[in-house]
């Protein structure tokens, strides 16, 4: 069986995955990493689609993977699709879940607002905590400016265009929990439809954020996408 990569979202890490992990067969060759900027990792310029794609392309080259799965989660799985248009030969199948896929300016604005650190202190201090630790020794703050800054490029234009789904040559999952507040069901339909071998699956009681995803659920979805 081919090695299964697993993608966090934005704001994330590679740690979150670990729960997961857990759950699936102990056979499953996994590989988790962090994105520059995330997990601790210094980022010397601004986030984008291009670093991000690259460091994957480097950790895979590193560990010997010419050739792999990818399961991504949020901003995982847009970093996934990216990189099976753009790397045909070592994407074999991406599975996503919670992909936001419909770029605008207002989308992005929305969005951005989701990463005010200074909201996010106020109001919940608890993820905020969340955020320090799982980012420590890099200032969590930096990185949701990050982020936000990021989601305006995406809005920008300068995400994924419409015509690069329809080069995705391998199989593609595009996985949308029923209670996910940031991603719609018309979204992840409409891109599922442009890939060529692109299909929608839509998990019951499932919502965006990863710690609220039933992880026996996710680990069940994930065996019979990569098993099948």
């Amino acid at each position: 069986m081919l090695p299964i990569l697993l993608l966090h979202g934005a704001l994330g890490s590679a740690a979150q995955f670990q729960p997961l992990e857990e759950r699936l067969p102990v056979y499953w060759r996994m590989f988790s990493l962090n994105f520059p900027g995330h997990g601790g990792l210094p980022t010397g310029q601004p986030y984008s689609m291009a670093d991000f794609s690259s460091s994957v392309l480097q950790f895979m080259d590193a560990h010997d993977l010419p050739e792999v799965y990818i399961f991504g989660y949020s901003m995982g799985g847009y970093v996934a699709l990216g990189l099976a248009e753009q790397q045909p030969d070592r994407i074999k199948k991406v599975v996503t879940l919670g992909t936001k896929l419909d770029w605008s300016p207002e989308v992005a604005a929305g969005m951005g607002r989701m990463f005010d650190p200074e909201k996010i202190a106020a109001k919940v201090p608890q993820f905020a905590q969340m955020l320090a630790q799982a980012h420590a020794p890099a200032d969590w703050q930096v990185v949701c400016a990050q982020t936000s800054a990021f989601l305006r490029e995406l809005g920008d234009g300068h995400g994924l265009k419409e015509d690069a789904f329809t080069r995705i040559p391998c199989p593609v999952t595009i996985g949308w929990g029923e209670l996910d507040n940031v991603v719609t069901e018309a979204e992840s339909r409409w891109v599922a439809r442009q890939i060529p071998q692109g299909r929608f699956e839509r998990l019951a009681g499932c919502k965006h954020p990863l710690e609220q995803v039933d992880r026996t659920q996710l680990a069940g979805f994930l065996i019979r996408e990569f098993e099948d």
